[in-house]
């Protein structure tokens, strides 16, 4: 079950990038409460996993997987209709490529992003990567960017004052979830040597 969710996210991300190509109020706002439901996904997955003792390698790739595919998915498609810098997707991707490179190796050595098994082995490194602070804070910042950014660009609501100050708002927090992205990946390169290393 868990392991559904995780992959039927997705789905509905897509769904919901679909309909920004629909240029009208309703998609808009469909899109925007279908990118909300997105991540409220991302936890429910883990809930599920959690609940029915379903925690796996897999389940914790698949959620990995889902991330990114939904994050990236969401930074590129605001960069190709013109809402964003196209630096976003491409640090998105940067990061998503170096830390998974990474962890694919952890992973082949028994080792997992999150969890007991956990590729992190120092405090600071545990917490930025894989503490639920950490991974909420994240999580939060992309959300409200990303449902902002939708809702400062449906149609028919440029008549309105606050228009523009949302965009701007929007942006803010664009940037605070990329800055969150780029942190996160640090203690993952910082620590993958030990990976490296002949036994």
């Amino acid at each position: 079950m868990a392991n559904f969710v995780s992959i039927f996210r997705i789905f509905v991300a897509f769904f919901a990038i679909y309909l920004l190509f629909i240029p009208t109020t309703w998609s808009y706002l469909l899109a925007f409460i279908l990118t909300i439901i997105a991540f409220i996904l991302d936890g429910v997955d883990g809930y599920l996993a959690r609940k029915f003792n379903e925690a796996s390698q897999l389940g914790s790739v698949l959620d990995i997987m889902g991330d990114r595919i939904v994050e990236a998915s969401y930074w590129i498609i605001f960069a190709v209709l013109g809402w964003l810098n196209p630096i976003f997707p491409i640090i998105c991707v940067t990061r998503a490529f170096t830390t998974d490179s990474i962890r694919s190796v952890a992973l082949a050595q028994g080792y997992t992003a999150f969890g007991d098994k956990s590729m992190q082995s120092s405090k600071i490194g545990k917490f930025i990567c894989a503490s639920k602070f950490m991974r909420i804070s994240y999580a939060v910042a992309k959300v409200v960017a990303f449902i902002l950014i939708i809702f400062a660009h449906t149609p028919g609501f440029e008549i309105y004052p606050a228009f523009g100050i949302m965009n701007t708002v929007a942006v803010i927090f664009a940037w605070i979830a990329i800055i969150f992205c780029v942190v996160r990946a640090i203690p993952v390169v910082a620590e993958s040597k030990k990976l490296f290393e002949k036994k």
